[in-house]
């Protein structure tokens, strides 16, 4: 039985033998390259992967490399472990850290190859999903080597996860998982995992030092999360009995943020200014051995951190700067173990920090969570503890602290004041002295006491998961598909409703999750929903058999699987045929958006929809080109203005539009008023249910292009339709699109390209608009695509209304699209300077472009430098732009709906926001 806690620092593997009496958990030595062609066994693996550059490793080092894991499209030698950290300590490109943390991050495709951030374009890229798993795959390696005989695949492998990690990233750390070669480990959440650790580790005493606890605090702060977890203890006649009862909400936020903080601290210090993105993360590193040398046992008054400095000469200067033990301390004591009192909570309004890419919690005072915390799990604990007063904050008797950050004596003591305090009395400290290696020595005790050798926690699932179902005019409702606390393996069937499912096409199911039910709730209730339940990504599939519409109806199955995730299966109810719905997690996540789902639609609906069908639908005797010019306003007669045309039924009315697209040839009228009605009804192409599907339906629409070739309006009608749903296009559409209007972009020259075949493309302002939203370019796409517009400004009189194209082009927070696509902050730097020489008028562009170009990210690896927004405010405050402008500019703020507008060209439809973090 193998333990491995698959940290966001280190990897840690324990195993125990079911054939040993005496139940021992031993930790497992991990052989690693440790210097090029040298291979030493170690306690940890740092989960760190190096992409060494052609030549710069001796031929026995690349025969050791450990290579790419399965299915993964990479070339070059890949060190894993020790061996990639002292490598990336000298070229920090080159480096990938933190797989983990990207694991969890919705705002990029983790399936893509983004990693190392913001290294140089000649370095190899991976995703963080192969990331992951290339570290698992050297335990793998590792352990089959040492053990022959009983390979890692077919052990009982348990394998920790953050408490708070949602389904999402659950089924990545599987994906990873099963790309390292191990088919079918069982998941375990971090804090449950320390816990047995500690049960283990005290076997029969366990319930003499747990004398008069009846509720424990979990704290768990690795390097990238902080999980919170609340675990009941009852001593019973037939021995200990624990429950774990809640788990607190995932968490950005742990030891890296303080090795970021002081990061910053030193960067101020040194000469030169702000670091670029390669030093800074050199600076990480050193910063980080700062503070684990200064808190750790018998440290020094001072240490000196240093990295090199950039410049012209050939060997860069050093440039250094001390800290010191006492101002190591207070940062991380108060600034992220400060004292708080029982009604603060953590800062949600201002903008998260974003460093090398990875959005950080909001507000860094963990103390702050812990008592958000405590107070949503009131009543739970309450329970538990039957004597707190009304309205007092429910503190545990104990905490149990796990995690790098409680080596610090510091920081463990100053959590412990908080607790008491808050509490008014000790709070105990129950002893875990072992926090490196507490996780994975807990998941293989985990493991044991599944068979039976020791205390198992129970509680089961850690979160209740919810159906979203229509609103009928009660407001957001959900039906309870698995409570919380259900068991593994525990089927739990939902007889008591039925739903009617369409075959031969995508069905989406919105599911949410909370872990704070109060009150146990039945499968199949209903409850209404509110903001504390959080959007999972979508179960989508295609039920049915190839070519097989229709209607099928079902009943819901639900279950918590064996190795931790949330399962949902749709039953036929009048045969045996079983659907399994898969978690979608490519594309644009789920928390990325917030969307109001309503089907009462407009009391005259079916009108609307009938007088779409008069103009699309067959033909009549009577009919007249003239009708289609005026169906928008027979639409708004009926339906009113078209701006309060809420998202359910504009969706619907494409669903009608898109029934009749073979029809809009009738003449050039019908299809100029179907390129406007498609475009107006299906904007922003993504947001609402399904919406990933209705834009596919655009695709045969894209191909065949304008059918009246000849008639301008319709080509420009097309260009803004198109525009209008970009968000929803493939990136394999935005790229043909991309090269089919280039040739059309490119600057007049003394030898124009010969016209690309087919009818000559009208519209050209559209055109330009529409290059501006393709966010799923590639960068080298858009930065072609923008040099071509920039030249046309500057030089040829272009429309400056293109400069909202060349902002959209090289924004350094996209609207929609991943973050890894957006153009080198080098690229932006040189748009910006020339549209500074441009008209900066309040609302004008220009002003937008310089915006986009030179908006405050937080990640520095995105950003322009600090002297160039410097600049960019400067020149916005005496042309008197909007405040709001100056701020995005100034620091990381979050998009308003008035800038949203502007961003996507025009107001997104009522009901649906789109949240920009």
């Amino acid at each position: 039985m193998v333990g491995i806690d698959l940290g966001t620092t280190n990897t840690v593997v324990a195993a125990a033998d079911a054939h040993d009496p005496t139940h021992a958990v031993r930790v497992f030595e991990v052989p690693q390259q440790v210097t090029p062609g040298t291979l030493e066994a170690r306690e940890s693996l740092p989960s760190a992967r190096y992409h060494a550059a052609p030549g710069e490793l001796p031929d026995a080092a690349v025969a050791l490399a450990e290579g790419d894991v399965e299915g993964e499209p990479f070339e070059g030698a890949v060190v894993v472990g020790e061996g990639a950290l002292r490598l990336g300590a000298k070229t920090p490109a080159r480096l990938v850290a933190s797989s983990k943390s990207w694991l969890s991050h919705t705002g990029v495709d983790r399936h893509a190859p983004i990693l190392p951030w913001g290294a140089p374009a000649d370095v190899p890229r991976t995703s963080p999903v192969d990331a992951a798993a290339s570290t698992l795959r050297r335990v793998r390696q590792a352990w089959d080597a040492t053990h022959p005989d009983a390979p890692l695949a077919s052990a009982d492998v348990v394998l920790t996860v953050p408490a708070s990690f949602d389904e999402g990233a659950r089924q990545l750390t599987l994906e990873a998982a099963r790309r390292a070669g191990l088919p079918r480990p069982r998941l375990l959440e971090e804090p449950t995992a320390a816990f047995h650790h500690f049960l283990h580790r005290h076997g029969a005493a366990a319930e003499s030092v747990l004398a008069g606890v009846r509720l424990v605090l979990v704290v768990d702060v690795g390097g990238g999360t902080t999980d919170l977890t609340l675990v009941r203890v009852e001593l019973r006649d037939k021995g200990i009995r624990l429950t774990r009862l809640a788990v607190g909400d995932h968490l950005m936020l742990g030891g890296d943020n303080v090795d970021h903080a002081l990061a910053r601290t030193v960067e101020r210090r040194l000469a030169g200014g702000q670091l670029g993105a390669g030093r800074y993360l050199e600076l990480v590193m050193r910063a980080k051995a700062a503070k684990e040398l200064l808190l750790g046992a018998a440290p020094p008054e001072r240490a000196t951190v240093s990295v090199l400095g950039t410049g012209s000469r050939l060997v860069a200067g050093t440039l250094s700067a001390e800290l010191s033990r006492d101002e190591v301390e207070a940062l991380a004591r108060d600034g992220f173990f400060p004292v708080v009192g029982p009604d603060e909570r953590p800062d949600r309004s201002r903008a998260g920090i974003v460093e090398l890419g990875l959005p950080y919690a909001k507000d860094p005072a963990i103390t702050k969570h812990v008592v958000a915390f405590l107070a949503r799990h009131a009543d739970l604990a309450r329970e538990a503890m039957d004597d707190v007063p009304e309205g007092a904050l429910p503190v545990p008797d104990a905490v149990l602290l796990n995690g790098g950050v409680f080596h610090a004596e510091v920081l463990r003591a100053r959590l412990v004041e908080v607790l008491s305090a808050l509490r008014g009395s000790p709070v105990r400290l129950l002893p875990g002295d072992d926090p490196d290696r507490a996780v994975a020595v807990g998941a293989a005790a985990y493991a044991l006491a599944r068979r039976g050798h020791g205390v198992r926690i129970g509680g089961g699932s850690a979160r209740s998961y919810y159906l979203v179902l229509p609103d009928q005019g009660e407001g957001r409702r959900g039906v309870c598909l698995l409570p919380r606390g259900a068991e593994e393996g525990e089927l739990v069937r939902l007889d008591q409703h039925r739903f009617s499912l369409a075959l031969g096409r995508p069905v989406r199911f919105s599911l949410v999750s909370t872990p704070a039910d109060v009150r146990y709730v039945a499968p199949g209730e209903v409850v209404p929903l509110d903001d504390g339940y959080e959007e999972l990504p979508p179960l989508a599939a295609v039920l049915g058999d190839a070519g097989e519409s229709g209607q099928v109806t079902v009943a819901l199955e639900c279950a918590l699987s064996e190795v931790g995730t949330f399962e949902l299966h749709c039953v036929e109810a009048a045969g045996d045929r079983r659907f399994k719905l898969e978690l979608q997690l490519r594309g644009a996540s789920a928390e990325a958006t917030s969307v109001t789902r309503v089907t009462r639609l407009h009391p005259r609906f079916a009108e609307a929809v009938d007088a779409v069908r008069a103009i699309y639908g067959k033909p009549r005797d009577d009919a007249d080109h003239r009708d289609a010019k005026r169906l928008r306003h027979e639409l708004e007669r009926m339906l009113g203005p078209r701006e309060t045309w809420e998202t359910p039924l504009l969706r619907e009315l494409f669903s009608a539009l898109l029934a009749g697209m073979k029809h809009r040839r009738r003449s050039e009228d019908h299809e100029r008023v179907f390129f406007n009605l498609v475009g107006y009804t299906l904007r922003p192409g993504f947001g609402y249910p399904l919406d990933d599907w209705r834009a596919k339906q655009l695709s045969a629409l894209v191909a065949q292009g304008v059918q009246f070739v000849n008639e301008t309006q319709n080509w420009a009608e097309l260009w803004t339709m198109l525009r209008r749903v970009a968000g929803g296009l493939t990136p394999e559409t935005q790229a043909a699109l991309a090269s089919d209007l280039e040739f059309y972009l490119e600057p007049p020259s003394d030898r124009p390209k010969p016209r690309p075949k087919g009818p000559r493309k009208l519209g050209h302002d559209e055109m330009v608009a529409l290059v501006g939203t393709l966010e799923h370019l590639p960068p080298e796409t858009k930065t072609r695509l923008g040099d071509h517009l920039v030249t046309r400004l500057v030089q040829h009189g272009e429309n400056p209304n293109a400069w909202w194209s060349v902002g959209r082009l090289g924004a350094r927070v996209p609207a929609y699209g991943s973050v890894h696509r957006v153009v080198p902050p080098a690229v932006a730097t040189r748009w910006l300077d020339a549209c500074l020489a441009a008209d900066l008028t309040k609302g004008s562009a220009a002003a937008f472009a310089a915006v986009q170009l030179a908006r405050c990210s937080g990640d520095r690896a995105r950003d322009v430098t600090e002297a160039s927004r410097a600049e960019v405010v400067k020149r916005l405050e005496a042309a008197g732009a909007n405040a709001t402008w100056v701020a995005m500019v100034r620091e990381v703020t979050r998009l308003e709906a008035a800038e949203e507008k502007r961003v996507f060209g025009e107001s997104l439809p009522p009901g649906l926001r789109l949240m920009d973090e």
